[in-house]
């Protein structure tokens, strides 16, 4: 059984910004530029997963550029450097970070999964019997990134039983 999410578009916003500011662009040169395009093309995924008071997922989706600047970003290294492991960790510690801020404003029993990262397209990263309830939507230096929120719609099928 799962509540009704107490976090909204405006909440995912500042979360996303908080991550932004503290990890990826904390001179504040190279900000997201907000799209609002729920449509637009990405290449590496991670998300998490939330069960408990509330059930569904965290998803980070971006360019496979904008998830390398991210990783060069986040582990202080030139852009040159970044493996495609490198990328993978941060892509999941992003995931995570944003996951755990969402899992902190729902109520008590909310329970945060480990990270799972796809670097492959948009069609693998799914999931099923779930509603995108929010999101943040933008480019990063001209590549597309988004934070999305995803609810399992099953739950809503539970409640009505």
């Amino acid at each position: 059984m799962s509540v009704e999410v107490e976090v909204d578009q405006s909440d995912l916003a500042e979360m996303v910004e908080q991550v932004w500011e503290s990890y990826l662009d904390p001179e504040g040169v190279s900000p997201l530029v907000q799209t609002y395009d729920e449509d637009q093309p990405s290449e590496v995924h991670s998300s998490v997963s939330i069960t408990g008071s509330w059930t569904g997922h965290v998803l980070y989706a971006s360019s496979l550029a904008a998830a390398r600047r991210a990783a060069a970003a986040f582990l202080a290294m030139e852009l040159e450097e970044v493996s495609e492991e490198d990328v993978s960790d941060t892509l999941g510690e992003l995931a995570n970070i944003v996951g755990g801020q969402v899992k902190a404003m729902l109520p008590p029993g909310a329970q945060l999964s480990l990270p799972q990262v796809v670097l492959a397209p948009e069609a693998s990263a799914r999931f099923p019997n779930t509603q995108r309830i929010s999101g943040v939507y933008g480019l990063w230096e001209g590549e597309p990134v988004s934070i999305s929120m995803w609810q399992s719609s099953s739950d809503n099928k539970e409640e009505g039983a």
